[in-house]
């Protein structure tokens, strides 16, 4: 099961605090959360951050069921990534993002099993070229399931499938 993914993340040279998680699999299921235990004192003084990724997020108090423990959203996606033993991770310029998602867990070795150590990048798979090609996203960018589910648009794009 291929497993479309992009975080949001607070990162400052020595560490990366996850914000949001949006993840789309093939078969149309998601899994969004935001981390109620990230540094948000920290967040709150990175202006580029409260302009394009805070302010997308809903309040607490409007989702609830979205403010997650990282704890939480750590057992949370491991099992939605791992409803399918074949898992196979995509993302877009995604290096950070898979720092993010590995951590979740701790140490690169505290994976959990069923899950890939490295993700399928879409952008490497790219010449300059095809990327400047690619269907446009329209809204919601830096909102980590709006980039998920466009990052599936973008891969069916470039490997030519369509829903019927």
């Amino acid at each position: 099961m291929k497993y479309f993914y992009d975080t949001e993340f607070h990162e400052d040279g020595r560490t990366i605090d996850l914000i949001s998680i949006g993840i789309v699999a093939e078969d149309g299921r998601e899994y969004y959360a935001i981390n109620k235990d990230a540094d948000w004192a920290r967040i709150d003084q990175n202006e580029w951050l409260m302009e394009n990724v805070v302010s997308q997020l809903p309040e607490p108090s409007e989702r609830p069921d979205l403010w997650k423990t990282h704890e939480q959203i750590g057992d949370e996606v491991h099992a939605f990534l791992t409803e399918d033993k074949n898992t196979e991770l995509w993302n877009w310029y995604g290096a950070y993002d898979h720092v993010v998602l590995c951590w979740l867990w701790g140490k690169m070795i505290d994976l959990p099993e069923g899950l890939p150590m490295f993700s399928k990048d879409l952008r490497a798979m790219m010449t300059r070229g095809q990327a400047s090609q690619l269907p446009k996203q329209e809204e919601g960018v830096h909102d980590a399931l709006a980039d998920a589910r466009h990052l599936l648009v973008r891969y069916n794009w470039f490997y030519g499938i369509t829903k019927d």
